[in-house]
């Protein structure tokens, strides 16, 4: 089983890079109140063999619609951990494009209460096709 899911993540994948929006997760009474940035990098493993050949979209997923789950999940309800945040993502996403097999959520916070400079903190998860009920 480990082999299959190895060759999963090295096979072919849309990716998202950079994605920016303002959402009120957190626990912190400040960070619901007020919102803040948050950053997210997703890569949706698909085979593109199909839409290589034919330059049709329909043969693909749009990133758009990747795009529109992220939006959907960071500007929607909020969610107390980025943990949750990037398995709605996830979930989404899988649930909604049967043809992805994986998809790799990370969801970063650039403005944290730390006490020293960083880039951001925040999660990375990968889900398979297998994680999720379909």
């Amino acid at each position: 089983m480990e082999a299959d899911h190895d060759a999963l993540v090295k096979g072919d994948k849309l990716i998202l890079r950079g994605l920016m929006f303002h959402g009120f997760h957190g626990v912190i009474p400040e960070e619901r109140k007020l919102g803040q940035k948050f950053l997210v990098d997703l890569d949706a493993w698909v085979d593109l063999r199909a839409a290589g050949k034919s330059d049709i979209l329909s043969d693909t997923v749009s990133y758009t619609e990747i795009y529109s789950i992220v939006e959907e999940v960071l500007e929607g309800s909020p969610h107390n951990l980025l943990e949750s945040v990037a398995e709605q993502i996830a979930t989404s996403t899988l649930t909604k494009h049967h043809q992805i097999s994986a998809v790799r959520v990370k969801v970063g916070k650039p403005h944290v209460a730390v006490r020293g400079p960083v880039d951001y903190l925040g999660v990375e998860i990968l889900r398979h096709r297998s994680d999720v009920a379909n």
